[in-house]
């Protein structure tokens, strides 16, 4: 190949490299304006697109301090736009010190999705960074396209956004374009194309084996070789929780809880749905600083005392918390969700009690409830990424058919989840938007997949609903005291109502996640697992006694005390006896019981990581890998040198007798070049190989060359004569060569 056709080989690689590098970047932004609103990711898509034709028309016209002051126009421009869009009080609040924050904030993991207005930003960040790197793709200013382009798709790796597949080919890109850009600038040779391949190879195995940011959002591509835990997926995930596949049940204990009655003990609620997660967004908290408000309607207190039996880095409490007291109050964060966050570490056996309101009402209350949704609750709890197919919106339309109000449309899907579902522990990390993968194409899942798929379904129906973690009320030890443990980690849904607030649905099954709790419980009281008992909760479950069976009147209606089921929503009821959304028994008023639970045997144990396909990451780090050895094999001259000790060593197929004794010599003549010396130019094959009798040749090889000679240039042979210089040549090549290494 010429040294000119070299030249355009690696302008158009680098080029090309250029393209791949800005595909991933606009590929995570495109997916920041998918997930957040209908039809931001069109919008975005016009935006992008006529910001790279603008750079491919500007590209020969302006000059490079030119194009770079327009570069930062559009980014002034984008940004003004993003600060007009948010809420006026955030605009209010806004100074140099926020903004400063802000920017630390998302290099050390704040995910963009967390953002109040993450499609805005994403359209205002795309045309600065875009624009100028094609420009100077186009300049054939390879590095400072490769700098421009590969900084900004590394603040959105830093943020925790970009997945490991745009990761991947942004790596690609960067040393694509400058390897490449360097080898045209120095009119290199396409026989260095190994070595470029080598450097590739090696970038993409170490950014996928490697955080970049410890304990940031940003993770290692390689998968780890555990599957998580459900209460690191779940609770350990405080802004930011990613549907998994496999999970597994941690039995030790983290805290206990005094209480009149057992309640989900929740951590964190969620409102942005992703399609493989969820987000909390509008990252914003504040010190605890007194009472907070409650919801609206009707509401009632009920006093938790905490007490951290390891240590705990979160605030369990029953919804909705209203007042915090104990040391854990001093440094205490509210979210503007209304949920509290620990501001340190809570050590072992520290305790904070703390006051919460959950709402009263009636299922007929809720369904006289109405859709006039607050306009800061619809804006935020309806949000649906554009990918959201039609499959499941008409599904979710058939499960509620003849339904005319919202919680009779949440009980309906509550109920069709657990009817039509089973739980398990061991699943596959699905494709595409968990919730309609759930929905349609896997038979079973744990707790975030039904979570997921049930709020997605309400949204989808105009019913603002989110996602809620924390913890199961535990095992019941005495009358008023629950042991939870990492097990009991959890995810539910809550459903807003006008004039109530925000309710609990739990489409789960309950039975099955208890087996498989209580295996897992008891695998690690047999295996003598340390901390997964404390005071007698190595003991059967507490109930009470028929005599100790109270009665308590509460608004001129009677409640009674019963067995309930913990898992569906705990609706406040006055009337007795009264069934609960998703077909539990009765309500939980104060001092009712939960119901208790057996050791059944069976279920989903801890659960493996178990087998199937490996992930596209792995594979696509893996392909990277094998292209990089190649092109090491190739540079050193391995591959050469092994198809080459192969090659001699077989004949191949059978063709016509003079192909074979052709075939046959071309065999002899490499093992004789590697032993003796190669065939000079002009040395005809009888000549050769007489020169190389008198160095001791075995005399069989002359007999091949005559048959060679006859094949290739007298008369023919017969198929006996080159079976007969075949095995001669076979024979030689097993004396002369017992291992493969001796031919170079």
């Amino acid at each position: 190949m010429s040294r000119r056709t070299s030249r355009r080989t690696f302008r158009g690689g680098a080029l090309a490299a250029i393209a791949l590098l800005l595909f991933a970047l606009t590929s995570v932004l495109y997916h920041i304006t998918d997930v957040v609103g209908v039809g931001e990711s069109r919008t975005y898509l016009v935006v992008a697109a006529g910001t790279v034709l603008a750079a491919t028309v500007v590209a020969r016209l302006l000059r490079p301090r030119t194009a770079f002051a327009l570069a930062l126009l559009f980014l002034l421009a984008g940004f003004a736009a993003y600060f007009f869009s948010l809420p006026e009080a955030q605009r209010a609040a806004f100074s140099l010190d926020r903004a400063l924050a802000d920017v630390v904030a998302l290099l050390t993991g704040l995910s963009v999705l967390r953002l109040a207005q993450a499609d805005v930003w994403a359209l205002a960040a795309t045309p600065a960074p875009v624009f100028f790197t094609w420009y100077l793709a186009l300049r054939r200013r390879y590095v400072g396209a490769a700098t421009v382009g590969g900084a900004t798709l590394g603040l959105l790796v830093l943020t925790g956004d970009a997945d490991s597949l745009t990761t991947l080919a942004g790596v690609v890109g960067v040393a694509g374009a400058v390897g490449l850009g360097t080898l045209e600038a120095r009119g290199g040779v396409t026989a260095q194309l190994d070595t470029f391949a080598i450097v590739v190879a090696v970038m993409i195995v170490a950014s996928a084996s490697l955080s970049v940011v410890p304990g940031g959002a940003a993770q290692p591509l390689l998968p780890e070789t555990n599957a998580p835990t459900s209460e690191q997926n779940l609770v350990q995930s405080s802004d930011q929780v990613d549907i998994e596949g496999s999970i597994r049940l941690s039995p030790e204990v983290r805290f206990t809880v005094e209480s009149a009655e057992p309640r989900y003990w929740r951590t964190s609620v969620y409102d942005r749905y992703t399609g493989g997660g969820w987000v909390r967004s509008e990252s914003e908290t504040r010190a605890y600083d007194g009472r907070l408000e409650s919801g609206p309607g009707e509401r009632r207190e009920l006093t938790q005392r905490v007490t951290a039996r390891t240590q705990l880095e979160s605030l369990p409490a029953a919804a909705e918390p209203v007042e915090l007291r104990g040391e854990p109050a001093d440094d205490a964060l509210v979210t503007d969700q209304g949920t509290l966050r620990a501001g340190g570490t809570l050590r072992e056996n520290e305790s904070y009690t703390v006051v919460s309101e959950p709402p009263r009402y009636t299922p007929e209350q809720l369904q006289r409830s109405g859709d006039d949704y607050p306009d800061e609750v619809a804006d935020r709890y309806l949000q649906l990424p554009d990918s959201t197919s039609d499959r499941l919106r008409e599904r979710t339309a058939n499960v509620t058919e003849g339904e005319d109000n919202a919680y009779d449309k949440a009980v309906a899907i509550e109920e069709h989840l657990e009817s039509t579902k089973e739980y398990s522990l061991n699943v596959e990390d699905p494709n595409g938007d968990v919730a309609d993968a759930f929905l349609f194409e896997m038979e079973a899942g744990y707790c975030t997949y039904f979570a997921s798929t049930m709020a997605v379904m309400l949204r989808s129906e105009g019913i603002p609903a989110r996602m809620a973690t924390g913890y199961t009320p535990g095992q019941r030890v005495a009358e008023n005291e629950w042991v939870v443990r990492g097990l009991n980690a959890h995810a539910w849904v809550e459903v807003y109502f006008p004039g109530v607030g925000w309710v609990q649905f739990d489409p789960t099954p309950s039975d099955p996640r208890q087996s498989a709790e209580d295996v897992r419980l008891e695998s690690a009281r047999q295996n003598d697992e340390s901390n997964v008992d404390t005071g007698n909760s190595s003991e059967s479950e507490w109930t009470p006694t028929p005599t100790e069976t109270p009665t308590e009147t509460t608004d001129n209606a009677t409640t009674t005390a019963a067995s309930a089921n913990i898992d569906g929503p705990q609706a406040e009821q006055p009337g007795p006896n009264a069934s609960l959304p998703g077909g539990a028994v009765s309500g939980l008023g104060e001092n009712q019981t939960a119901a208790p639970t057996t050791n059944e045997s069976g279920g989903a144990g801890e659960g493996d990581a178990g087998g199937g396909l490996p992930s596209r990451e792995t594979l696509g780090v893996g392909l990277a890998a094998l292209v990089g050895l190649a092109a090491g094999a190739r540079r050193t001259g391995v591959s050469t040198r092994t198809y080459r000790s192969v090659w001699v060593r077989f004949q191949g197929r059978r063709r016509t007798p003079e192909r074979d004794a052709e075939r046959a010599f071309e065999r002899l003549e490499y093992l004789l070049s590697r032993q003796y010396r190669p065939r000079r130019r002009g040395e005809t094959p009888r000549r050769y190989l007489r020169s190389l009798s008198r160095l001791g040749l075995d005399e069989r090889a002359l007999r091949v060359g005559d048959v060679y000679e006859r094949a290739r240039y007298g008369p023919g042979v017969s198929r006996e004569e080159t079976e007969s210089a075949i095995e001669t040549v076979d024979a030689l090549v097993r004396r002369s060569t017992p291992i493969l290494g001796r031919f170079r």
